[in-house]
């Protein structure tokens, strides 16, 4: 029974600490790396080819269909582990739950389901497009739900492609759509919110670091709440980042925030031909 607490400890201290130390040494390496700088050149490729909402709607398409690429395999892989990871914890958590904890955790994890954060999408769109009256006020009205169902159908379509079954208490399957709907929505709200606001660098760390926590502590109580098995859950945090990242990576080529490639101002080196009469 310790290790059940044990690890609701964990879902808390393992993203405070993992996020902002993730913010000082990756997060400015990953920015000037090749890959980054490849990125800018193909969004700035898209945008001249296709205009900023273009080639937003590009990035969100092609991206979504690369997480499902992505998490379709995944999905396969970690149904191989139902016997040998997710019955035995099934069993261990099953066998010791507590009344009292268990309904803290029913509570809690309901803030990942569908029906709260329609309203929690509903209320951001609305305020944000009201801090946006100055400028293109629409945009919070059109991300935030796009992502709401962006999210609910890729999901519907890796569910599909994998069907690996569900726990014998819920029909909770992979990935776990509690884990990613946390993410998706309130990751969106905060790139919003940042675009709305100036915030200190360390008061954007400290939200992020609050969402993150936010989402392992959700995945600690969907396997407490016996809705998913850990295994969906795992591939929840990892479908959730990623189609979070396509859908912050969308909103920023919309805004146009994603910053232009520098270009050489070097000159052009020429090759020496001696014509020979």
């Amino acid at each position: 029974m310790i290790l059940i607490y044990v690890c609701g400890v964990l879902a808390v201290l393992v993203p405070a600490i993992l996020v902002p130390w993730l913010a000082s040494r990756w997060a400015p390496a990953v920015a000037g790396s090749r890959a980054a700088g490849r990125l800018r050149v193909a969004v700035a490729g898209l945008t001249a080819a296709f205009g900023r909402l273009g080639a937003a709607a590009v990035v969100l398409l092609a991206g979504s269909a690369a997480v499902v690429a992505v998490c379709w395999p995944l999905g396969e892989a970690l149904s191989r582990l139902e016997p040998h990871v997710d019955h035995p914890v099934f069993e261990y958590v099953h066998a010791r739950r507590v009344d009292g904890w268990a309904d803290v955790n029913s509570f809690v994890t309901a803030i990942g389901d569908r029906y709260p954060l329609k309203w929690v999408t509903v209320v951001a769109a609305l305020v944000l497009a009201v801090a946006w009256q100055r400028r293109r006020w629409w945009m919070p009205l059109v991300a935030l739900p796009l992502q709401f169902v962006v999210e609910q159908y890729t999901q519907e379509i890796l569910k599909l492609v994998v069907d690996r079954g569900h726990p014998p208490t819920d029909l909770g399957t992979y990935p776990s759509g509690g884990c990613a709907r946390v993410l998706m929505t309130f990751g969106t709200i905060l790139v919003l919110a940042a675009l709305t606001w100036r915030m200190p660098r360390r008061v954007r760390v400290t939200l992020v670091t609050a969402l993150a926590m936010l989402v392992t502590v959700e995945g600690y109580t969907r396997v407490y709440a016996e809705k998913h098995w850990l295994t969906d859950v795992v591939g929840g945090w990892i479908f959730g980042a990623l189609l979070t990242g396509v859908m912050v990576l969308a909103v920023l080529v919309a805004e146009g925030r994603v910053r232009t490639p520098e270009r050489s101002t070097a000159p052009a080196p020429r090759d020496d031909v001696t014509i020979g009469t």
